[in-house]
């Protein structure tokens, strides 16, 4: 089984900067595409940013410009650099695998949809 551990949340003034950090954990072959999603209160969880393996990037209309997702391969881990904060980047931010294969004693198994468990990030204007 795979966990994935967020950090890097925190309160930050409008105009700020922040960085997040999510770590797949466990016995992993290969992960698929990389990605973050946010949630605000009252809102419906939205894709900010996603990465594939081969380093191809997406963003949301609303963070282009600002955010910049990353992932280092080898320690299973991607990141979301947050420039110029708005207060309406307010939200749980997610990080999400679409695809993990794995070690599960001697066998591969795959996971599809993998979540971690959020991360606050407020921004005060």
């Amino acid at each position: 089984q795979v966990q994935l551990v967020e950090s890097g949340g925190g309160l930050v003034q409008a105009g700020g900067s922040l960085r997040l950090s999510c770590v797949a954990s466990g016995s992993i072959f290969s992960i698929n595409a990389m990605g973050w999603y946010r949630q605000a209160p009252g809102k419906q969880r939205e894709l900010v940013a996603v990465i594939t393996s081969g380093g191809s990037t997406n963003y949301a209309v609303s963070v282009k410009g600002r955010f910049t997702i990353s992932r280092d391969n080898a320690k299973n881990t991607v990141y979301l650099q947050m420039n110029s904060l708005k207060p309406e980047d307010t939200a749980v931010y997610y990080c999400h695998i679409d695809k993990v294969i794995y070690y599960s004693g001697s066998f591969l198994r795959t996971e599809y949809d993998s979540w971690g468990q959020g991360t606050q990030v407020t921004v005060s204007s």
